[in-house]
């Protein structure tokens, strides 16, 4: 170990993020747990987009999983070996998430623009069956590249108050590490490009249709895509616009102290608004999801009508 990475204090005053964490944890799981029992008590067969949309709602479950063992860490008062496990599985399942939900946001551009652009007909991609294979797939696909993460051995470090993930791994999990850093910004610029080109087609659609009679769904369309695609930059673009150098000053390509410090606080910042889509996702559900937006609108409806008789019943008595 160079003398930057004993001296450095990278890893130090992490409390200010950690109420922000919290508050996205907080809301996060309150939103989560309503979405999941929306889903749950519609007993109707879902669309392609809902199954897009339950794979991520089972992403974000992973994500508050992680959350509380973050914020513990950063805080300075997690036990050792829950530093170690935060940094071989906790750290992971934050991964995990953001790239499922970079993928499924995706396939939700995907349906929505071909439902669009090509409305009388049905793609394989639109199918059910399909939409459960493909989310299968992707599923594997991230867990085969994130799992080694946390199953490759570390090595026994001495215990210090503050410490780096990046200080328990072996020479081959560094590689590792590194090696998974650049698939995920592959992924990443892969499915922001799928995002683009469907939003764009969806555009040039809208611009077709300027004249038609059913306007005013091709408007709600575009803004339900269009709101996908403002959650997405919001929380996604920024982290990975710092991750390359991050990761660089994370294996010492880059050593300069306060480089070092700046691109770590960076990450952290970025790191926040990619987890915030913990919050944002609920507002999709409903925004993307018929079958969740009918049963939390059933749900608000006989919970205002049971009032209203409740209140008529009142009067009544007192009359």
């Amino acid at each position: 170990m160079t003398n930057s990475s004993i001296f450095c204090p990278v890893y130090r005053d992490l409390e200010p993020f950690t109420y922000f964490f919290y508050l996205v944890f907080l809301v996060g799981i309150i939103g989560s747990c309503f979405a999941t029992w929306a889903f749950l008590q519609k007993n109707a067969n879902h669309r392609c987009v809902s199954i897009y949309l339950i794979n991520l709602l089972t992403a974000d479950f992973l994500l508050t999983l992680a959350l509380p063992v973050k914020i513990i860490v950063d805080l300075g008062v997690a036990p050792w070996k829950l530093k170690i496990f935060h940094c071989q599985v906790t750290a992971c399942l934050i991964y995990i998430n953001m790239y499922l939900s970079i993928i499924f946001l995706a396939f939700v551009s995907i349906d929505r623009c071909l439902q669009l652009t090509y409305s009388c007909k049905i793609y394989r991609i639109q199918e059910p069956g399909f939409a459960k294979m493909i989310s299968a797939v992707v599923w594997l696909m991230v867990l085969v590249i994130m799992v080694p993460n946390m199953v490759i051995p570390i090595k026994e470090i001495k215990e210090k108050p503050t410490v780096g993930c990046m200080e328990f791994k072996t020479e081959f999990g560094k590689n590792w590490h590194l090696l998974t850093n650049f698939i995920c910004i592959a992924i990443f610029l892969n499915f922001s490009g799928i995002i683009l080109i469907s939003n764009c087609l969806v555009i040039r659609q809208l611009y077709r249709n300027k004249d038609n009679e059913n306007y005013p769904n091709v408007k709600s369309t575009l803004i339900n895509i269009l709101l996908v695609t403002t959650g997405y930059i919001i929380c996604f673009v920024p982290y990975h616009s710092v991750r390359i150098p991050y990761t660089l000053s994370q294996t010492e390509v880059i050593s300069d102290c306060p480089t070092r410090i700046s691109l770590f606080r960076a990450k952290e910042a970025t790191l926040l608004l990619a987890v915030s889509n913990l919050c944002f996702d609920p507002i999709l559900y409903y925004h993307l999801s018929r079958a969740f937006r009918l049963r939390v609108n059933e749900t608000f409806a006989s919970h205002k009508e049971s009032k209203v008789q409740k209140e008529k019943s009142s009067c009544e008595n007192n009359a």
